[in-house]
């Protein structure tokens, strides 16, 4: 993996989060690429490659296997790795099948915003005004337009009685919810937020500090839903969002006087969503401007 990888940090703290034997089913990506290059590879449980569209239907049927031979029951963890191209975009589809079906399974979906595996193209998990390879910075454009697909609302629109993100920069937080995760009966999902020094054009030694700015500033708040309740797991001191952004190079142009508007549409677009879970952690309605 790269020096810094945000997307290593988190395969490796939730094996060792887990309890139980694991079976891992991974989606093309980083991951996988830098992790088993045949016929050699770093894991030591039970691993799958999969195309980047079809992990959840793998681990679907993993799991009906399982259940036809231990008598109804899984009695391993099945966790599907995928990063934000495999799981916002690309494998979107089974992914919400695998869901609405209710497989036992639990889905870590690794994002570091961008499809870095081949070359740093935007995806739908790509923030606004990021740059990317196909959001270039130029004379008629501002890097990446559009808000971030939300991730957490998709896997709740299937009914799924746990879904939470999380940060290994806030290790207990993420322990804990990926062995809430495996706990529960049926399909998780776990959005963790990867900061990848590559595309995020940060020093490799700060990605733990990415992370911790991340979860600080608003920008990737930490909250989980058991069963349909919000819960707002981490109240950040609210470091400065303007020093957060400053330390990537993929966000450097906003900070131009011609790109003011995109710098305040982006911090605006974080502060409503900070705004609408504070309503849903109440158990209000959230509203949005």
């Amino acid at each position: 993996m790269c020096a810094g990888c945000g997307a290593a940090v988190t395969a490796r703290m939730t094996l060792k989060s887990v309890k139980r034997p694991a079976i891992i089913v991974n989606a093309t990506g980083c991951m996988e690429v830098a992790s088993t290059i045949y016929p050699y590879t770093a894991w030591s449980v039970p691993w799958v490659h999969s195309l980047f569209e079809n992990a959840s239907a793998i681990a679907s049927g993993i799991e009906a296997y399982l259940k036809s031979k231990e008598g109804g029951k899984v009695n391993e963890d099945i966790i599907v790795f995928g990063g934000d191209g495999g799981t916002f975009d690309i494998g979107l589809q089974a992914l919400s099948g695998a869901l609405e079906r209710k497989h036992d399974f639990v889905y870590v979906c690794y994002d570091n915003e961008a499809y870095m595996n081949t070359g740093v193209q935007r995806s739908s998990a790509t923030p606004e005004g990021a740059w990317t390879t196909t959001t270039p910075v130029k004379e008629h454009s501002v890097g990446k337009t559009g808000l971030k697909k939300d991730l957490v609302g998709i896997a709740l629109a299937h009914h799924v009685d746990y879904v939470a993100t999380a940060c290994t920069a806030y290790w207990n937080d993420f322990v804990t919810k990926i062995q809430k995760a495996t706990e529960v009966e049926g399909p998780a999902l776990i959005h963790a937020l990867a900061p990848c020094p590559l595309g995020w054009r940060f020093k490799t030694e700060q990605t733990i500090q990415m992370g911790r700015m991340a979860v600080q500033t608003r920008y990737f708040p930490l909250y989980e839903v058991e069963k349909g309740k919000y819960k707002m797991n981490v109240n950040p001191h609210q470091e400065s969002l303007d020093n957060f952004l400053r330390m990537q190079g993929r966000f450097k142009h906003l900070f131009q006087p011609e790109n003011v508007a995109q710098l305040n549409l982006l911090k605006s677009q974080i502060e409503q969503r900070w705004l609408a879970l504070q309503d849903l952690c109440q158990g209000k309605h959230p509203t949005w401007s």
